[in-house]
């Protein structure tokens, strides 16, 4: 082959390279660790604010590390988890005057956007679901990075998140208790999401 046609050939070769369309870097999938994340939501009684939490939830967070606004989260949250540290409150939460869990027994959320607002901030947009109602729910993000896990979580990659969001629970038909109780509630979430590294490597599987 001449030096002429060599050069022609990688010429080509080149081209074509540059001509497929590049692979999108594929979402690497951490469930969120309910033993290690919190659920959390303040909402006024008179004058102050009473914090609560939901204890038994699910979820998973999707990161696209190379382009974010592809990321996801999803997660469920069982009513019947709402814990104000008092039992009489708590059961007439679950009650038909507030999130009715005998009929509505979950609570979802689904994102629909991510934006990102300025170093590890984000605004994730998504659907919060309450009584069969959807509304769109702005959470205000902070990324705080992912490190591999050590010791029992070996094998692990992990990650962790810290979000706030101010809704009016009277868009969902959450009437029962005004004015006493206050329409505006304030959600904090903190989460731990772990990822199988073997799942990525196709190594054996963490312990």
């Amino acid at each position: 082959m001449t030096h002429k046609n060599i050069l022609s050939l990688f010429a080509f070769s080149v081209g074509a390279a540059l001509a497929l369309p590049a692979q999108a870097a594929e979402n690497t999938i951490f469930q969120i660790d309910p033993n290690h994340s919190e659920v959390g939501f303040k909402v006024r009684h008179f004058l102050n604010s009473v914090p609560g939490k939901f204890t038994d939830f699910t979820g998973e967070i999707q990161v696209n590390e190379a382009d974010m606004s592809k990321s996801s989260v999803s997660a469920t949250i069982q009513v019947k988890s709402v814990d104000t540290g008092n039992t009489k409150r708590d059961d007439h939460l679950q009650s038909a005057d507030y999130f009715d869990q005998a009929k509505y027994g979950t609570i979802t959320f689904q994102s629909t956007k991510w934006v990102h607002t300025g170093n590890d901030n984000y605004d994730v947009t998504g659907d919060l679901t309450m009584l069969g109602v959807t509304k769109p729910v702005v959470l205000k993000v902070k990324y705080l990075g992912q490190q591999e896990g050590v010791g029992p979580y070996q094998g692990l990659l992990i990650n962790g998140w810290e979000a706030t969001a101010e809704i009016k629970r009277s868009d969902w038909g959450l009437d029962a208790g005004a004015p006493i109780v206050g329409d505006d509630v304030t959600i904090e979430l903190s989460i731990q999401g772990h990822h199988n590294i073997a799942e990525t490597t196709g190594g054996p599987s963490a312990q």
